[in-house]
């Protein structure tokens, strides 16, 4: 089973570039077993080309609703069900959901089964701004957390859900 981790956003737009960031600290540290890392930048489309086929996808990008910077949400794969299908999309303004939507749209049987996305509130999204602070250390937390999950054995129990 192929795990994704996309991460999402600008580089040149300070904390806007958090999921890029992450994925190359995750390159540093090594990426975790059977973990495919892509550095989804700003092309929304090529990131649901970049799910095919996989098994669970992991979606890292900034986030603005003006709570604490570095604030970190997790959205679960019942939640993103209820995206609506694509229409009259901006490729200038392409985010992940849109991305997720039009990847449910084309990729169909090949979408993957399981996808959670992590939100980190950004502080700065000014031009040329590097990560601040409250993101730079929220990202490196969810790197670790991400290694760690993604690098436990698998733990089998007989009882039946």
């Amino acid at each position: 089973m192929e795990t994704v981790i996309i991460g999402c956003g600008n580089l040149l737009r300070g904390d806007d570039g958090v999921g890029p960031i992450l994925i190359r600290r995750l390159w540093e540290l090594g990426p975790p077993p059977g973990a495919r890392l892509v550095d989804g930048g700003t092309a929304g489309m090529d990131v649901a080309f970049q799910m095919r086929g996989a098994a669970r996808v992991i979606i890292v990008d900034a986030s603005r609703t003006g709570a604490a910077p570095g604030s970190l949400y997790r959205v679960p794969g019942a939640t993103l069900e209820q995206i609506p299908p694509p229409q009259g999309m901006n490729l200038h303004a392409f985010r992940w959901d849109h991305a997720l939507a039009f990847a449910r749209w084309l990729l169909k049987e090949e979408y993957p089964r399981d996808v959670t996305v992590y939100l980190i509130e950004g502080a700065c999204f000014d031009p040329g701004a590097p990560l601040s602070q409250a993101v730079a250390e929220s990202m490196e937390s969810l790197a670790q957390h991400l290694l760690a999950e993604l690098s436990a054995p698998l733990r089998w129990t007989s009882e039946v859900r």
